[in-house]
């Protein structure tokens, strides 16, 4: 919106608050003369100082909340690496299969219940859903310290599983429908991050907790699972009272800002930040390529950093006590955090993602190769490869999440489209669970090249995505010429828009239908 007249802001305004479907998706409110009267007023000068305001004011409301719910998400799922390290399979006399199997089940559910729990965000109001699920997760995760046999562990796994699949998914698509596209990056980013500073310091923490072995009777693995589920428990309380909703329910914006949220969406995407559910938008989804693509790309860095995040590598390097392996698994997570910082600052900037994909999918599949290569005589060397893996998967996590919400347009299909996304590739912890088997400790050779393998399909699938949506922008810059600018998103579906975009006699919802396939719609690469 910079530099534009009042009177192409009143247009642009006026064109919004004059939309008939309004109401689809509840993320569209019912906009008022009076407000794009009042944006058309600022000067450049003002407009661009309020708009500067608003971001901030999103940022300090949404982004330090959603890092720590991930934080403790990820901190829950991936203690029974902790556990296993302070005793519980001693304790409750677990064979390596189950283990793996009860590490596993927590991905079955978590797997089968995203996608209807994304369609569930969009229905259901943000601020009840996520708190309702955060604190059903924190008294399967307590109890978990209660066990005393591997069936009890092996139903709240699967339990825990099924209520934490909401989170991650859940935040990543909301976070899609407050942001520009070339703002998200950044966001969602150092939300992901919190998943790194809990592999950072959950190591220290659980050492910390295992150290209460023999308190009140129970084994430190037992007080690992129940004061982490407390701390989740307190922090699900509090978010009944720090989750916000969409732009047009969020109570700490006022009207204005409500209207300059949604005319800034507007102007970066059109109408795809809207639409109703429906079938049809389920199948289109599930028929689109791209989801296909984005789904091999999630997996192909999800599998990995299922095992990344476990100092048991660490520990089978054999020079290592269980408690340095719980401190020596922090470094790599600090410098993984960096580097996924780093790359979203980068990718925002230059409104690149699929460079940056391509760039660390390469580098973790050469730190796994180091893996396969490298004898267990020299335990430095292969620190480093937990280095550089660690370092890479991370922002290629964050960047195909990104990357993912800014490609697919109509909100139902998004929804659909990344819950998918995130099923695929969290299974891949399935797989992780299952091919980093007890027996070939120490080195771990089939679980490392099943990985590998992995990374090396994360690179293709960049590539793929890459070069599929450069084509596709180049298809539809030839055909339909430049897309709308800055300020011209009345183009979208104005008389004249639709007869440049050869979608005369469409109506509105047909155009809304079409989401990314919108001749007028670019995709970032």
């Amino acid at each position: 919106m910079t530099g534009f007249t009042a009177q192409e802001k009143l247009q642009n305004a006026q064109a919004i608050s004059q939309e008939g479907d309004s109401r689809t998706p509840s993320t569209i409110p019912d906009h008022k003369q009076s407000l794009a009267e009042e944006i058309a007023a600022m000067s450049p000068e003002e407009f661009d100082l309020a708009e500067k305001k608003l971001i901030k004011k999103i940022d300090r409301n949404l982004v330090p909340w959603m890092t720590l719910l991930f934080t403790m998400s990820f901190l829950d799922r991936i203690n029974i690496g902790t556990a296993k390290l302070a005793g519980l399979t001693t304790d409750l006399k677990l064979t390596s299969l189950q283990y793996n199997t009860a590490s596993m089940i927590f991905f079955v559910s978590y797997v089968a219940a995203e996608v209807p729990s994304n369609l569930v965000l969009k229905k259901f109001r943000p601020s009840r859903w996520i708190p309702l699920i955060m604190i059903i997760w924190s008294i399967f995760q307590t109890t978990m310290g209660l066990v005393t046999n591997y069936h009890q562990l092996l139903a709240l796994r699967f339990c825990l599983g099924l209520a934490e699949s909401g989170l991650f998914p859940g935040i990543s698509f909301f976070l899609t429908g407050w942001y520009k596209r070339k703002e998200a990056s950044k966001r969602i980013s150092l939300f992901f991050a919190g998943a790194v500073l809990a592999g950072a310091f959950g190591g220290i923490l659980g050492y910390a907790l295992s150290r209460m072995n023999g308190v009140g009777g129970k084994a430190g693995w037992s007080w690992i699972f129940i004061i982490e589920g407390l701390l989740s428990f307190v922090v699900g309380i509090a978010s009944i009272f720090m989750v916000h909703d969409w732009p047009d329910q969020a109570k700490f914006l006022t009207p204005l800002e409500k209207e300059m949220v949604i005319l800034r969406l507007k102007d970066d995407t059109g109408i795809m930040q809207e639409g109703t559910f429906s079938w049809k938008m389920v199948r289109s989804a599930l028929k689109d390529w791209k989801t296909l693509c984005f789904m091999l790309m999630y997996i192909g860095c999800a599998e990995p950093i299922y095992r990344l995040f476990s100092p048991t590598i660490i520990a089978a390097l054999g020079r290592f006590t269980t408690p340095q392996s719980l401190l020596l698994s922090t470094p790599p997570y600090v410098l993984a955090f960096i580097t996924t910082m780093t790359t979203a600052y980068l990718s925002d900037r230059s409104g690149k993602r699929g460079i940056f994909l391509m760039f660390w999918s390469a580098m973790a599949a050469i730190g796994y190769l180091l893996f396969l290569v490298i004898p267990k005589r020299y335990p430095g060397a292969l620190y480093f490869a937990v280095f550089l893996t660690t370092c890479s998967i991370a922002p290629c996590i964050a960047t195909t999440i990104v990357w993912s919400g800014n490609t697919f347009g109509n909100h139902y299909k998004k929804a659909t489209s990344m819950g998918f996304i995130f099923s695929l590739g969290n299974s891949g912890g399935i797989i992780s669970s299952q091919v980093y088997r007890t027996k070939d400790s120490p080195r771990f050779l089939v679980g490392q090249g099943v990985t590998f393998g992995f990374s090396v399909i994360c690179f293709i699938a960049s590539v793929v995505m890459y070069f599929g949506l450069q084509r596709e922008n180049r298809r539809r810059e030839k055909t339909y010429g430049p897309a709308p600018g800055p300020g011209e998103s009345n183009e979208w579906l104005s008389e004249e828009g639709k007869k440049r975009w050869g979608l005369e006699g469409m109506s509105r919802e047909q155009i809304v239908e079409l989401g990314d396939a919108h001749p007028a719609h670019r995709f970032i690469l």
